[in-house]
């Protein structure tokens, strides 16, 4: 069957040749950018420490390991192969989305009430401190990685 765009083979060649070029260089850079996001996580996790349980259940996930049972995202899950996860939350800890968003009064059947407890962000603010400045960085090295593999 002929190419459907000439000289398609030759593309697909460098493109995997860039994909290939770039995975060992951006991989460790991942997991490095991942562990400041969940250092700074901890750090703002500070504030609503009782046991420290939710502090020590922020894990970071690399490329192919699968998440620690009961984290953030519902379940366990195998981060794709450029992707690192950093999750809270964990067999011991299940209780990272209510320290995040706060809770509010629940009238039970019996007519008790639970207590509320205000949020106490720690998740998604230390992703937004972070974000802009480690987007710069992969997209440097992603760069930097396809203009060696295309020369």
């Amino acid at each position: 069957m002929a190419d459907l765009v000439q000289g398609s083979k030759e593309l697909t060649r460098k493109l995997q040749a860039m994909r290939d070029a770039a995975a060992p260089i951006l991989r460790p850079e991942l997991v490095k950018a991942g562990n400041e996001i969940a250092a700074d996580m901890r750090v703002l996790a500070e504030a609503s420490r009782r046991t420290g349980d939710l502090i020590e259940s922020i894990h970071v996930t690399g490329p192919g390991e699968t998440t620690p049972p009961h984290s953030t995202d519902g379940g366990q899950r195998v981060a794709g192969e450029f992707e690192v996860l950093v999750t809270a939350g964990d067999s011991d800890a299940r209780h990272a989305h209510l320290v995040e968003g706060g809770t509010a009064p629940r009238m039970h059947k019996d007519g008790t009430t639970t207590g509320t407890m205000p949020a106490a962000p720690f998740f998604n603010p230390a992703w937004r401190l972070n974000r802009k400045r480690l987007e710069q960085r992969m997209n440097r090295l992603l760069r930097r990685a396809i203009r060696e593999a295309s020369q």
